[in-house]
Order: structure tokens, then C-alpha cells, then sequence
């Protein structure tokens, strides 16, 4: 731990991680969780602009049409705003994508706060549409700027603080929304207006920073400005292995920058790293932690928690995801990420197998929904000390620099569509199949915990070109380093 600090205080590093973190993935997070305690006054507000506008009330359909759409369109906007990834960067670099990202953000809060002076529910759907859309560029590019910035030897710990801002863009959406601070009926435009603050800190911080060094060597082949920018983020030396590393990657490439996401997926020596990407994305999506974290409410209520403790137990719950974030910082360059993934694919697995039991038996004494609370947060701890961390640096890892943006828009669509899809159908779920929705949950981490533990290749300490040479390697009937006997699979 002592010599990580040292690595990342040598030079800017830590700073550059803290104003990346703020102006990026911590947007997603805080907006996620922030809608959900003003919805009632927001509502409301959506009532009185018709009324106002159109001199009648609206039917309650209506009202409740717009509503889902101020839901639905921040993550239609992250689904706009992940597609545009590899388009923006490969031509404005990773430093100017985020600096432009944070211009959008601060576009869409002045139109929030406005909109409520202005009566306008119209200017809350555009805002909403232009957080997503931030939230889906900034977020895909901020995890690239992590990993195209870091040491192999410390890449696990740089990359897992992308999860870490996340999780506490979460938990600082829950604590801003309480009823005590910023979630009463008169601050609820500004409520969610906060993130603002962080979107105008990197835009005065970053522009003295460098773009990412294995950009600037290897898409833009400028060898002096990549020295010079690792010298800036991690302290004087002359990086010399580095740099050999990354011109071999471009001559591999060979010139060939930025690949499209057809070509990705029509690669067939890219298919084992695409569907281990496919595997991990799409499982973390349905495993269930999508409908804790924005139906906490409603999963409480059915486990028989008084309504006025509900929001403390959800605060809590975003707690312990910050910790367990933090805490896989400090194991992922040293228990590897494979370990890290199948271990809490599968606790995830079997706790949700438990919470179904106790959901079904809550009926049957006034343990059974405390045990319940208990076993959500001991969730939260599995997909936070695991699959939350791991997922955004082995994207980073497991693909080359031309494939990487593409990669990123792969799994930002499946992330953002699988939010929107399980968003829309978990109500109608848990109304249809109450507890027995949660076993679809532990299949789903099953599935995921046995591919990792069976498939994926161990990434940390290899380069690109490494990884994908391990990918290669993968047999039918496991993985091997040496040729051996089984028959290499046709995938």
C-alpha cells in the first residue's frame, strides 16, 4: 500500500484521479440516485406547468407519461452519449473530450435550475437528456483516460477508482436528497444541479494537465510529448520500457487507429474478448443491483421496513458500496481480477438465492426483514468488492489502443440499455413473481461466476499485447498457456 502511495504522489497523478473522478463517473452516480426523492414535488411541478400553460389540470396518465420520460431520458441521453465515444475521441483525444463533456454539463444544469422560474417541465426533459448524454461520454471516456494513463503494475488500483466515484456519486445523491438537506419541495431544481460544481472544477484543472500518454505515442506517435506526460503524472525517470511497450503495440496496429464497433465485433480474434465482455456487462446488469439501487424503496417496503427508515437503510447500503470499492482498490493489483470477479459473482449468487427465501418467509416473524436488509448490504459488499470494481479496468486491459473506444461503446450500450430495459420491467416483475424475481437474479450471477472461473484469463501485470495472446490460448476445455490436447474451439 505504502508503495502505491508513493507511485501516485511522485508526480500529479493523484490529482489528475480526483478531478477525472468528480467530472466523470461521479455524475453518473449522483444522478441515478438524486431523481428518486424529489420525484413526488417534481411531479408536482410537472401538474402546475400544465395547468398553467394549458389553463386545465392533466389527466394523471399524462402526468405520469412525462414523469417516466424525465426517468427514461437520462438514460436514452447515456446511451446517445456512449455511442459517440470512439467518434469524439479519436478526434479530439481523451483530455478535450472531458473538457467538453463538462461543458455540456454545465449547459444542462443551467437549464434545470431555469426551468423552474421559466414553468417549463420541457427544459427538465431537456436537461435530463443532456446529463445522460454526459454522463454516457464522460463515463466511457473517463475509464480510458484511467487506463491509457497508468503503470501496468499499478493499472488495477488507477482504473478501480472509476467504480470508486461512481459508488460515491451514488451515496452523495441519496445524502443531498434527504428531506433535511436538498430533497423539500423548494430546492429540488437545485438539488440536482449540484454535480455543476465538478463539471466547472475540471474545467479550470485540467487543461494543465496532459492528454493520456499512450494516445499521444501511440495514435498521435509523438514519443517526446508521451515522456513527458508520464513525467508529469508519475515524477522524473526516463520510462524507457514503457514506451518500447507502447511501440510495439503501434507497430502491431500499424497505423490502423480507432477501429468502428462493426469491425470489433466482426474481428474473429477479438470474439473470446468480446464475449467475455458480453458475459461480465450483461450479467452485472441483470444481477440484480440495478433494481436495489433505484427500487430500494419498493424492495424495502415489500421486506416490511417502516417507510421513515427506509431512506437511512438505502443510505447505508450506498456506504458500504463506497467502502467495498475502495477496499477492492487496494486488492485488485494483488488478488488478481479474475479472482476478484468469479468470488463475488458468486456470493452475489447465492445471497440472492437467501434474500428469496427470506422475502417468502417475511410473513413469518419480525427477523425476517432485518435479515433481509442484511443480506442486501452483504450484496452490495460482493458487487462492490468485485464485479463494480473489476469490469471498467478489464475493458481497459483486455483490448488493444485501436479497439478500446469501440470496446467502451460495446459494453456503455449494453450498460445503458440493459439500465432502461430492467428499469421498465422490474415493477411488472416483482408485482408478478414477488421474492421468485430474485432467483433470475442468482442465476444470471451464477452463470457469470462459472464463465470467469472456467474462461477468463488473468490479466493484471500483462500488457495489451500479452492479454490478447492469453485470449488466444483459451481451449475448449479450459485455459491453457501450452499447446495441449484438447481442440481449439471454432468461436
Amino acid at each position: 500500500m505504502k508503495s502505491v502511495l508513493k507511485e501516485l504522489v511522485r508526480g500529479r497523478a493523484l490529482v489528475l484521479i480526483i478531478v477525472l473522478g468528480l467530472g466523470g463517473s461521479f455524475q453518473n452516480g449522483f444522478h441515478v440516485t438524486v431523481i428518486s426523492s424529489p420525484s413526488p414535488y417534481i411531479q408536482s411541478f410537472i401538474k402546475s406547468s400544465w395547468t398553467y400553460r394549458y389553463g386545465e389540470d392533466p389527466a394523471d396518465e399524462t402526468v405520469t407519461l412525462i414523469w417516466s420520460a424525465v426517468v427514461a431520458l437520462f438514460a436514452f441521453g447515456g446511451f446517445i452519449g456512449c455511442m459517440t465515444v470512439r467518434c469524439v475521441t479519436a478526434y479530439l483525444g481523451r483530455k478535450r473530450v472531458m473538457l467538453c463533456n463538462s461543458v455540456i454539463g454545465v449547459v444542462a444544469t443551467v437549464i434545470m435550475y431555469i426551468s423552474k422560474p421559466a414553468n417549463s417541465f420541457e427544459m427538465i426533459l431537456l436537461s435530463r437528456f443532456l446529463f445522460g448524454f454526459a454522463a454516457g461520454l464522460g463515463g466511457s471516456v473517463h475509464a480510458i483516460y484511467l487506463g491509457e494513463s497508468s503503470p501496468k503494475q499499478i493499472r488495477g488500483i488507477v482504473t478501480v477508482t472509476y467504480a470508486i466515484f461512481l459508488s460515491i456519486g451514488k451515496l452523495s445523491g441519496q445524502f443531498a436528497g434527504l428531506r433535511e438537506i436538498l430533497g423539500g419541495e423548494d430546492s429540488w431544481h437545485i438539488l440536482l444541479c449540484i454535480p455543476t460544481f465538478f463539471c466547472v472544477l475540471q474545467l479550470v484543472v485540467l487543461p494543465f494537465f496532459p492528454d493520456a500518454p499512450r494516445y499521444v505515442l501511440i495514435e498521435k506517435g509523438n514519443t517526446e510529448q508521451c515522456k513527458k506526460a508520464l513525467q508529469f503524472l508519475w515524477g522524473p525517470g526516463d520510462y524507457k520500457f514503457e514506451i518500447e511497450e507502447m511501440l510495439a503495440e503501434q507497430e502491431v496496429i500499424g497505423g490502423k487507429h480507432s477501429k468502428s464497433l462493426l469491425d470489433l465485433l466482426r474481428d474473429k480474434h477479438l470474439r473470446w474478448q468480446v464475449l467475455s465482455m458480453l458475459v461480465i456487462n450483461g450479467c452485472i446488469q441483470f444481477s440484480g443491483v440495478s433494481p436495489i439501487s433505484v427500487f430500494s424503496f419498493n424492495i424495502f417496503i415489500e421486506a416490511g421496513i417502516p417507510v421513515d427508515m427506509v431512506c437511512y437503510v438505502t443510505l447505508g447500503i450506498g456506504t458500504s458500496e463506497v467502502l467495498t470499492s475502495i477496499t477492492c482498490g487496494l486488492f485488485i493489483d494483488s488478488v488478481g481480477r479474475r479472482a476478484l470477479l468469479w468470488r463475488g459473482f458468486g456470493g452475489m449468487s447465492a445471497i440472492m438465492a437467501l434474500i428469496t427465501v427470506t422475502l417468502h418467509l417475511k410473513d413469518y416473524s419480525f427477523v425476517f426483514p432485518y435479515t433481509t436488509v442484511i443480506l442486501i448490504f452483504i450484496f452490495v459488499i460482493f458487487y462492490g468488492g468485485g464485479p463494480a470494481g473489476v469490469a471498467a479496468s478489464l475493458t481497459n486491459e483486455i483490448f488493444i489502443q485501436s479497439y478500446r473506444p469501440a470496446a467502451f461503446v460495446f459494453t456503455g450500450t449494453m450498460r445503458w440499455l440493459g439500465f432502461s430495459i430492467l428499469g421498465f420491467i422490474f415493477p411488472f416483475l416483482i408485482a408478478a413473481l414477488k421474492s421468485l424475481s430474485f432467483v433470475l437474479f442468482s442465476c444470471v450471477c451464477l452463470i457469470a461466476a462459472l464463465y470467469v472461473f472456467f474462461i477468463l484469463p488473468e490479466t493484471k501485470g500483462k500488457t495489451p499485447l500479452e492479454i490478447s495472446q492469453e485470449f488466444k490460448n483459451i481451449r475448449v476445455c479450459g485455459y491453457s498457456k501450452v499447446d495441449v490436447t484438447c481442440l481449439e474451439t471454432k468461436l
